[in-house]
C-alpha cells in the first residue's frame, strides 16, 4: 500500500536537521575540516521567533550535499549540553552517505589522520559504515551502500512482517538474517 500517494502532506525532503552544539564556530570549522561541509548561513537572535522567549542563540547551517542541510544551535544561556543518559551513545547519530566503499576507506584514512578515533568499517549487509564523534559528542556515521537491487527489494518486502513481529514479541525478527550471513562470508574470505 502506497500511503504517500494518497496522503494530504506532500514532503519534498528534509529541509534541515538541527542539533545543539557547544561552540558554533568550532562546530562549523570541524565539519568543514573533517567532512568538507560548506558553511552556508546563520541566524542569530536574542528572542526565539516561535515562542518569543528571551534565549539568545546562534543557528548555523552546513551543506551536507544533495540539498541536505545540517544545522546547529549554540545556546549560551542554557545549562551545559548533555545527552540522553537513558539512550546508549550508539543509538542517536547523524549518518551521511558516501558514494562507494573506496570513498568510505579514504574518508576513514583522512579522519584518522586528523587524530579522530574511527570505528569500522562495520558491515551491515547492504552497506558499510564508519563511526566517530564530533566535538559536541554527537556520533557521526559515514555509510556506503553496497547492496544489490534484489537485496533492497527483499528488505522492502520483509519490512512490515519484521515490524509486526517486533511489535508483538520485542525480539529481533529473523526475516533478514541473510544480511548477517553476507557480512560473515565477507569477513571469512578476508581471513
Amino acid at each position: 500500500m502506497n500511503v504517500a500517494a494518497a496522503h494530504p502532506v506532500k514532503l519534498g525532503g528534509v529541509h534541515h536537521a538541527a542539533y545543539r552544539c557547544k561552540d558554533a564556530k568550532e562546530t562549523v570549522d570541524w565539519y568543514a575540516r573533517v567532512l568538507g561541509m560548506e558553511y552556508t548561513s546563520a541566524f542569530s537572535e536574542d528572542h526565539v521567533p516561535s515562542t518569543g522567549e528571551y534565549d539568545p542563540y546562534m543557528h548555523v547551517f552546513l551543506d551536507a550535499g544533495n540539498g541536505n542541510i545540517l544545522a546547529f544551535f549554540e545556546l549560551p544561556n542554557q545549562k551545559d549540553m548533555g545527552r540522553d543518559e537513558n539512550t546508549p551513545a550508539w543509538v542517536q547519530h547523524l549518518a551521511f552517505r558516501v558514494s562507494s566503499e573506496e570513498e568510505l576507506l579514504r574518508a576513514k584514512d583522512h579522519i584518522e589522520g586528523l587524530g579522530i578515533d574511527v570505528l569500522g568499517p562495520t558491515h551491515h549487509g547492504i552497506f558499510k559504515s564508519i563511526y566517530f564523534f564530533d566535538p559536541n559528542g554527537h556520533r557521526v556515521e559515514l555509510a556506503a551502500d553496497i547492496g544489490t537491487d534484489e537485496q533492497y527489494s527483499e528488505l522492502k518486502k520483509v519490512a512490515m512482517p519484521m515490524l509486526e513481529e517486533w511489535s508483538a514479541t520485542k525480539k529481533a525478527p529473523r526475516h533478514a538474517d541473510w544480511l548477517h550471513e553476507i557480512a560473515r562470508e565477507e569477513n571469512a574470505a578476508k581471513g
